[in-house]
């Protein structure tokens, strides 16, 4: 084994976090593996010296060739294809999210594209009820496998290659050029709601991994898995949290951000913003915030999302800093870049975990964040405020109707933590909870279990363990 090399595809933030800042890699490594991890190409030298270990090797994904070749070779087909994998996903599971899905693309779609829609629609539809046509779907992507990444698996012969989904971004083209080339491939579920959103696989995969029994079932009834082809390990990221890692002691974490040791630290994390503007949920906190509504005097930090650093959100992002100008208890935290991998791509671990570490209560949109907050066992609100005007002209979901969706659905039958629909329940849910720090605990403590399988720190090791069993 000491001569076997495998790929590790972290194409973005997300998954360098998965990989890269837990147990994985470094077991693999233990077991006398080489490891080749492909990532942004502009970034290659910026995750080597922050993730860099004897035995791992960094190379470009050559992004701006796939790019060429998706603009290039049968364009609008590759296009529709991609539209049909994710939402002729199977109807077995709870599809609400794949749904507003196909309303955006429609409601966004130009003039061609929309003349297109109502066939492509129906397509999807009959997809859902027919593992055939599914299959068929699936089969039909690999056409589409340039010649992009030869050289890399003749230099280094991988024996097995290991992506951050199933195909649902541009990992697809190495998924399909190594099933091509008849070498063994597995994914992995790296965020909450992956499994019940993206549909089908881009690519031919023989195995995938994912956080807990929920998933393997939306990976089973949505997506056509056989049960005895997915494995359950845990989020090995999360390992950090049971350790106590990566948590600045409070003294520090507040001094840092200018906050009152005196006054309850309420923290919001942005988060749906590419559905709909949080700007009223914010403006909603501030108001109980300087108005000294709540049972006790209070402060709030709002952590801003990566989308609020580029196009039509930046308005927003610009009226929050604005809010935290005007008033000495509002505060705000900035995203943090890897690289070209985007904001938020691991290097403020510190500062996420001590936020929800430090925070009264951690408020969200149901993000993932309220799976991360479980760990740290605060009380979580999911403020679902809706937008008086939404995004105008362009496509925006109301707040109050996403409750439904898969992952926002379990957060709210957990019971393991509040959901406030206007002002006024907001005012309740937190005085409910400055009151009464650890009412849902034990609910909360149930959920973590449910969603996450491993508590204990070991999601890393099972994890690893499974990538291992792979290699022949």
């Amino acid at each position: 084994m000491t001569s076997q090399r495998i790929f590790i595809v972290a194409d973005h933030g997300l998954a360098a976090f998965y990989f890269l800042q837990s147990d994985i890699v470094s077991n693999l490594l233990d077991a006398g593996l080489e490891v080749v991890v492909l990532t942004e190409d502009n970034t290659r030298d910026a995750i080597a010296a922050r993730f860099g270990h004897p035995g791992m090797t960094v190379e470009g994904l050559r992004l701006d060739q796939i790019a060429k070749y998706t603009r290039t070779v049968s364009p609008t087909l590759q296009w529709w294809l991609d539209f049909l994998r994710r939402a002729g996903a199977a109807g077995m599971i709870n599809l609400a999210v794949v749904d507003s899905y196909i309303q955006q693309v429609k409601s966004e779609a130009h003039t061609r594209r929309r003349q297109l829609f109502p066939i492509m629609e129906a397509i999807a539809h009959l997809m859902r009820r027919s593992t055939p046509l599914r299959r068929a779907l699936v089969a039909y992507q690999g056409r589409f496998t340039p010649d992009i990444y030869t050289d890399l698996f003749e230099k280094y012969n991988p024996a097995l290659v290991i992506a951050g989904s199933p195909g649902f971004r541009q990992d697809r083209f190495i998924l399909r050029q190594a099933a091509a080339r008849g070498v063994p491939t597995v994914a992995a579920i790296i965020s909450w709601d992956s499994s019940s959103s993206y549909g089908l696989p881009g690519a031919k995969v023989d195995r995938i991994t994912c956080w807990s029994e929920v998933q393997k079932q939306e990976l089973i009834g949505g997506a056509d898995w056989p049960p005895e082809r997915v494995n359950i390990g845990g989020m090995p990221p999360y390992d950090n949290y049971v350790r106590g890692e990566w948590v600045l002691p409070r003294q520090d974490y507040f001094r840092q951000h200018g906050l009152d040791p005196n006054r309850k630290l309420l923290t919001y994390a942005s988060s749906f913003v590419s559905w709909s503007p949080n700007i009223q949920n914010v403006e909603a906190l501030a108001d109980l915030v300087i108005s000294d509504r709540l049972v006790a005097p209070a402060q709030l930090l709002v952590r801003l999302h990566p989308i609020h650093m580029s196009g039509h959100y930046v308005a927003e992002a610009d009226r929050i800093r604005q809010l935290a100008q005007q008033h000495p208890h509002i505060h705000v935290v900035e995203p943090v870049p890897l690289g070209s991998l985007g904001h938020y791509s691991g290097e403020d671990v510190t500062e996420r975990t001590s936020m929800m570490a430090h925070s009264d209560i951690f408020l969200t949109v149901y993000s993932t964040m309220c799976v991360e907050a479980a760990f740290q066992e605060r009380a979580t609100v999911s403020v679902c405020i809706d937008s008086q005007d939404g995004y105008p002209g362009k496509y925006w979901v109301p707040m109050s109707q996403i409750g439904v969706w898969p992952t926002h659905s379990r957060f709210r039958t957990s019971g393991s933590g509040r959901v406030a629909l206007d002002e006024s329940a907001l005012q309740d849910a937190i005085n409910h909870y400055l009151v009464n720090p650890r009412a849902d605990l034990e609910a909360q403590r149930r959920f973590l279990e449910r969603e996450c399988t491993y508590t204990d720190g070991s999601a890393g090791k099972h994890t690893a363990d499974f990538f291992l069993s792979l290699i022949h």
